[in-house]
């Protein structure tokens, strides 16, 4: 079905904003195209992990496919911090550069980031093999091993997750999202098949040494695509690094990158405390059926931060507070549909795990009132970072993750997965108006302070 024919099945009304958003030449049209885009791969990457995560826990069994999905869960929190918030500041200082014609800092920033993404991931997951192994009864005996071998991806993963920043600055949306969401968890299937066809056993640490050869594999994809990609629109010449800057911009964003991974993850990653592996499955199951859903917020968040940056850069101010009441109409709606939908398929599509993994379909629901909340605040707190309230940020993301952990701590010995979903969807929810209710108020302040100094200077000319 082409773009055309989804129009013409819309309401006149709706056809018409959804013409004018997408099909114009405009700023926010050209976005609208980009979330589009993303959405679009995060739909077949979701399609992709979906199918090959029922077919792992058909092979694997709710046991093993519990012990896979935990130690995996902390390769991606561990790995999605080791780049210390320089994939998400790379958006701000790359359009501040090539907007000022600063090449030499351009290289200099995009040299460093490389380096300290892939550098700090191996640093933490040497770190994090060195505490396992001088303190192994510290966690289960049956995570121990596969949580061991899963570490050796952090640094990959890491530097995966700064040039997919890298891509998003460009616009590059393609390059910068086929390798991690596409390539990458298709690899997975594709080498774990290998194995169980090779006659290996069906368990959690061949399913891990699938997961190290495909991670390596598309970050060794992604980082030649794009270092040729780049060496087209960047001459060569000298670097320039501000290295203190830098840093001292990124840590904030680091710790709200980390509060966030946490909050996403911190009800999966305390249910090992409570319950058995097979419970951890059928709980994540629950959530990544839920991913479909929050993907259109990623999608709008990675398609018009870029924007966002860019605006800023400008000062447009008027520019950036239309982006993001844009943004939240593109999250809002198409999230309440597709939830809908879910909800009437739910109990279905945790049925293709295995039978027992229906028993994760209220937990599914509760989450999903978590995500629309989400999905009303749109690129809210990607706002605050590009807009140097990185720091608000942090403190609104830290506050909801120790209600999170309180919540869960409480809830999960008390009701099991249900404790666990109740206490995320709260802590979405409250981030969410927080990060919505000051962003809005950072840009009104902006645009006071603007006028402001608009007066100021036509009456230092009277």
């Amino acid at each position: 079905m082409g773009f055309q024919t989804i129009l013409d099945v819309l309401p006149a009304q709706l056809r018409g904003r959804v013409t004018d958003l997408v099909k114009g030449d405009g700023d926010t049209a050209r976005s609208g195209r980009n979330a589009l885009e993303v959405y679009a791969i995060r739909v077949l990457s979701a399609g992709i992990a979906f199918l090959s995560h029922i077919i792992l826990a058909r092979w694997l069994g709710a046991h093993e496919f519990g012990i896979f999905t935990y130690v995996w869960i902390w390769v991606v929190v561990v790995g999605s911090i080791g780049a210390i918030g320089f994939d998400t500041t790379v958006l701000r200082f790359v359009q501040e550069y090539q907007t000022k014609g600063a090449l030499a800092e351009l290289r200099g920033f995009l040299h460093v980031g490389r380096l300290i993404a892939f550098g700090i991931g191996a640093l933490s997951a040497g770190a994090g093999i060195g505490l396992i192994t001088l303190w192994p009864d510290a966690i289960d005996q049956q995570y121990r091993m596969p949580l061991v071998l899963a570490l050796c991806c952090v640094p990959a993963f890491a530097l995966m997750d700064y040039l997919d920043g890298v891509g998003r600055s460009q616009f590059w949306m393609r390059l910068a999202l086929l390798p991690p969401y596409i390539l990458r968890p298709a690899l997975i299937f594709a080498f774990f098949g290998l194995a169980v066809t090779a006659g290996l056993q069906k368990n959690a640490e061949i399913a891990v040494m699938a997961a190290i050869a495909a991670t390596w594999s598309a970050c060794l994809v992604q980082y030649l695509l794009q270092r040729r990609a780049l060496a087209k629109i960047i001459p060569a010449g000298t670097r320039a690094y501000k290295l203190s800057f830098w840093v001292s911009v990124s840590l904030p964003v680091l710790m709200l990158d980390a509060f966030e991974l946490l909050m996403t993850n911190l009800d999966i990653l305390l249910l090992q405390l409570y319950v058995a592996p097979d419970q951890i499955a059928i709980y994540f199951a629950a959530a990544r059926s839920t991913a479909l859903i929050a993907f259109v917020q990623f999608a709008v968040t990675a398609a018009f931060l870029p924007r966002i940056a860019a605006a800023f850069a400008k000062n447009d101010y008027g520019a950036l507070s239309e982006f993001l009441r844009t943004g939240c109409k593109w999250t809002f709606w198409p999230s309440l549909a597709g939830t809908l939908v879910l909800v009437a398929l739910g109990k279905p599509l945790l049925w293709l795990f295995g039978p027992e993994f229906t028993a994760g379909y209220l937990s599914m629901c509760i989450l999903l009132v978590g995500i629309m909340a989400r999905a009303a605040a749109g690129p809210s707190q990607g706002v605050l970072v590009l807009t140097g309230r990185q720091k608000a940020a942090a403190v609104i993301s830290f506050g909801t993750l120790i209600v999170n952990a309180g919540l869960n701590l409480v809830l999960i010995p008390a009701y099991g997965l249900t404790g666990a979903a109740i206490a995320t969807s709260v802590a979405f929810g409250l981030e969410s108006l927080a990060a919505l209710i000051v962003a809005n108020r950072a840009i009104r302040h902006a645009v006071e302070m603007d006028e402001t100094r608009g007066r100021n200077e036509q009456l230092a000319v009277l």
